[in-house]
C-alpha cells in the first residue's frame, strides 16, 4: 500500500531535526503525492484556513512549537499509532493511515484523502483533528525489526501446507525486488532505512497477495493463508511506524 502519510512524517522529521531545509522537505513530499493542502474543520479554531499549502501550514505549525511528526497505521481492531479521540481514530482507521503532529501545548491529527480535480490534477488533502496530547504506544526499532523477522519465519511455516504458497503471480514476486525511491529521508540511521525498505516491499506483497486468498484452496488452507497475511501485515505496519520514528538528531 502506497502511504501518503509516510513521506510527510519522514521529511517533516528530517526538516525538524535540521537535516534538510523546509523547501527541500516540501518538494520531496509533493514529488510523491502531488500538491498537499491542509484543510480545516468547520466550527473549530485550528490554525488553518481551508486549503492552506503544505509549506505555509508547516511554517504556521512551527510557530506553535511543532516538534515531531508521528506515523499512524491503524486498522479495525488495531489502532496502531493513534491516541484518540473517536473522530480522529475513526477517520484514520478508514484511511488506514494518518499523522500525529506534536505542538508545544497540544497535538493534532492529520488524515489524508486523495485530491483530484479534473483529469490531470492529483494531490493530497489533509483533514486536521484535535488529538489527545499523549504519546502513542508503538514499538521501537529493535522490537519491530525482531518481530518482523520472527513473523516472516512463522508465515513461511504456516504456508508450507498451502498449495498456492509458491504460486504468487509475477507481480507479487516482483515486489520483493522492488527498487523504488527509499521511503525514509536524510538523517535516519542505516538500520531504520533497511527496516523501512524491507517493510515497504513486504507491504506490497501483502497488498498484491490478498486478492488471491482462498483461490483454489480448501477452507482450511484459505483460512491459514488469510491469517498468515494478517500477521504479516501487522508486523509490517509496526516496522514502518518504528522506522519512521527513528530519526537521528542533528549533531
Amino acid at each position: 500500500m502506497h502511504l501518503t502519510s509516510a513521506p510527510l512524517v519522514a521529511w517533516g522529521n528530517a526538516w525538524l531535526s535540521g537535516h534538510v531545509g523546509l523547501d527541500d522537505a516540501v518538494d520531496a513530499v509533493e514529488r510523491r503525492g502531488g500538491p498537499n493542502l491542509i484543510g480545516t474543520v468547520p466550527g473549530d479554531d485550528l490554525p488553518f484556513d481551508s486549503g492552506v499549502p503544505l509549506r505555509t501550514a508547516l511554517v504556521r505549525l512551527g510557530g506553535l512549537g511543532l516538534s515531531v511528526f508521528r506515523l499512524a497505521l491503524p486498522t479495525w481492531g488495531d489502532p496502531l499509532g493513534l491516541v484518540g479521540p473517536k473522530d480522529l481514530n475513526q477517520a484514520a482507521v478508514e484511511a488506514r493511515e494518518g499523522v500525529l503532529v506534536q505542538l508545544a501545548d497540544e497535538q493534532l491529527g492529520l488524515v489524508p484523502t486523495p485530491d483530484r480535480r479534473g483529469s490531470s490534477y492529483v494531490g493530497v488533502s489533509w483533514t486536521p483533528f484535535r488529538a489527545a496530547n499523549a504519546i502513542p504506544q508503538v514499538p521501537d526499532l529493535a522490537e519491530a525489526e525482531q518481530r518482523l523477522k520472527l513473523t516472516l519465519i512463522e508465515v513461511t511455516r504456516a504456508l508450507e501446507g498451502v498449495d498456492d504458497a509458491a504460486g504468487f503471480g509475477p507481480e507479487v514476486l516482483g515486489a520483493l525486488e522492488n527498487r523504488e525511491a527509499p521511503p525514509l529521508a536524510h538523517g535516519y540511521p542505516p538500520r531504520a532505512h533497511r527496516l523501512a525498505a524491507q517493510a515497504e516491499r513486504l507491504a506490497r506483497v501483502v497488498e498484491l497477495a490478498e486478492p488471491l486468498s482462498g483461490r483454489g484452496l480448501s477452507a482450511r488452507q484459505a483460512e491459514s493463508r488469510r491469517e498468515a497475511l494478517r500477521q504479516l501485515d501487522m508486523a509490517v505496519r509496526r516496522a514502518r511506524v518504528a522506522a519512521h520514528a527513528a530519526i537521528a538528531p542533528r549533531r
